[in-house]
């Protein structure tokens, strides 16, 4: 499945003040910086043999697509390359804030110096928002079909580094392998450290996963799509005000989600459910959040005032320290106040 263009955003949806809480700092990486990490690495290949990577048929491909991406961020210098990159791109699209997931679990299965890297990612932080003035958040990623053994290091990863940036843990992959009761103690574990904490569920997998990722204490849902199907689960997301972390494209390409008017964002939105909009792999899935909120107005039919208050959403959803989350929902309210 090759990536599409992402609708073009409108003026009024680029100069919305914007934050985006799901996004794979790895599913950022364009065939042409992937190119250039190929190069850099002394490996031959063609702007053509890159873009077949990013072909895919279903979910299981993804995974396959997004694991052979991974392979060519090696060094401390390419994380840095990256994460400043795409903290450029964001201040194009006037994202203000990011949380952004890194796949430690990948790291350490490929037995990486971490230590190494995580430097690498602060300096690209660092710079990044000392010249675009990106506010950015980690949160270390745990693959879950490895394991609650793995995923505890991972949390261990994400206490030492907790006062550098990294605010959460959450788990990722293939939902049917592992299901989200294997993690229990770690879940326990990385919130009685601080962590704040997130789970992808209900992307390829049933309403159950959902329900298990609440019973994890998980503060934000990561897809949510087959939610829908369970209206218990609707009720019980929209009475609590768990986050919900739409990724309409993300769900399209993998195939998890038949078609564009199968998607549930909009009744989630209509039964009062907190949606914010992501864009989860941007590069492997040809959008930007630009594009996602575009492509809510044009096909699911939310008005500027809706576009508005999932971008509040946003801000409101984030893990920022309240101070700073404050600071960013008062600046948005004048922002939206003029526009």
């Amino acid at each position: 499945m090759l990536p599409l263009e992402s609708p073009r955003p409108s003026p009024f949806i680029l100069a919305l003040p914007k934050a985006e809480l799901h996004l794979h700092l790895e599913g950022t990486i364009d065939p042409a910086t992937l190119l250039e990490l190929r190069k850099k690495h002394g490996k031959v290949s063609t702007l053509a043999e890159v873009e077949q990577l990013y072909q895919y048929k279903d979910f299981a491909g993804f995974l396959m697509a997004f694991k052979a991406v991974t392979e060519d961020l090696q060094t401390p210098a390419d994380y840095e390359l990256v994460i400043y990159g795409l903290m450029q791109k964001l201040k194009a699209e006037n994202v203000l804030h990011a949380e952004v997931y890194v796949s430690v679990g990948v790291n350490l299965w490929r037995k990486q110096d971490f230590a190494a890297i995580f430097e690498g990612l602060e300096r690209g932080r660092e710079r990044g928002e000392r010249d675009f003035g990106v506010s950015l958040l980690w949160i270390f990623d745990a693959v879950r079909q490895f394991g609650a053994e793995k995923a505890k290091d991972v949390v261990e990863l994400a206490i030492r580094y907790k006062g550098r940036g990294v605010v959460g843990f959450g788990i990722g992959g293939d939902e049917a392998k592992a299901g989200p009761e294997l993690f229990r103690e770690v879940y326990a574990y990385a919130a009685d450290n601080g962590l704040r904490l997130t789970a992808h569920a209900g992307e390829s997998a049933g309403p159950d996963s959902v329900w298990g990722a609440l019973n994890l204490h998980a503060e934000r849902i990561g897809h949510g799509l087959t939610a829908s199907h369970d209206a218990e689960l609707v009720e019980e997301l929209s009475r609590r005000q768990i986050p919900v972390e739409i990724c309409i494209t993300s769900n399209l390409r993998t195939g998890v989600c038949s078609a564009i008017a199968e998607h549930p964002v909009r009744r989630y939105f209509d039964q009062g459910i907190m949606v914010t909009l992501n864009s989860d792999d941007p590069a492997m899935f040809g959008t930007t959040l630009a594009g996602e909120y575009q492509q809510a107005q044009d096909v699911f039919g939310f008005t500027d005032e809706h576009l508005r208050e999932l971008a509040r959403n946003s801000f409101e959803a984030s893990f920022l320290p309240t101070e700073k989350k404050l600071r960013f929902l008062n600046l948005f309210d004048s922002v939206a106040a003029r526009s």
